[in-house]
């Protein structure tokens, strides 16, 4: 019997924030317009306005900006374990799960939290990839399938490999900081309809607000 494709009926989102049933969301923000999909884990984070991701996403301890695309699969964050331990396993801060104490060690979470990562407006990151520690992304970056992060990534710059190396740049340095002083990621909701069909021409747009 021949295979019939049926087209998934796009999801109709709105102004409150869209989270899978499946996803764990932890102590985190969303904003306006955004989607969590599928099979998330997300701890302590923040999600800028219309940013979404795609199904089992990780992301620990971020910023992550306005409009941003994240593919499936790609981990932002991965937590680190204590290697000057003579035990690097989770039993040795986690304690209560295992009864070896009655409180955890939160000294290892709060240094978890400072080593956050940050990623800018309108950011694509692609399929599998990871972010480490400490990272920033600046806005309009890109981050190639597979890519593993280690060193923040230029505004507009495309990154990929392991470890993630730029590439080339989306746009030139000239119309980058264009469109970081233009900064339409902040217009409001009524600015965005009435200059949306801008957005998929650049001359049009740069000559308009530029």
């Amino acid at each position: 019997m021949p295979l019939i494709y049926q087209p998934k009926k796009a999801r109709k989102l709105s102004s409150t924030p869209s989270i899978a049933e499946s996803s764990q969301v932890i102590n985190s923000h969303a904003g306006e317009w955004t989607a969590i999909g599928e099979n998330n884990h997300i701890i302590e984070s923040i999600f800028g306005k219309y940013t979404y991701t795609m199904d089992d996403v990780t992301v620990n301890y971020a910023e992550i900006g306005k409009f941003c695309s994240i593919a499936s699969h790609v981990c932002i964050n991965p937590v680190q374990h204590p290697m000057d331990r003579v035990s690097q396993h989770h039993m040795t801060y986690r304690k209560v799960a295992y009864q070896f104490a009655k409180e955890d060690d939160e000294a290892l979470f709060d240094w978890r939290r400072t080593h956050s990562v940050k990623i800018g407006h309108d950011v694509w990151i692609g399929h599998g990839a990871t972010i480490m520690k400490g990272v920033e992304i600046g806005t309009g970056a890109v981050v190639g399938a597979g890519a593993v992060v280690t060193k923040d990534v230029e505004p507009y710059t495309i990154v990929v490999g392991v470890p993630a190396r730029p590439i080339k740049r989306r746009f030139s340095k000239e119309v980058a900081n264009q469109l970081l002083e233009i900064a339409w990621w902040d217009w409001p909701r009524e600015k965005l309809e009435a200059h949306f069909e801008e957005l998929n021409d650049l001359e049009t747009f740069l000559k308009n607000h530029g």
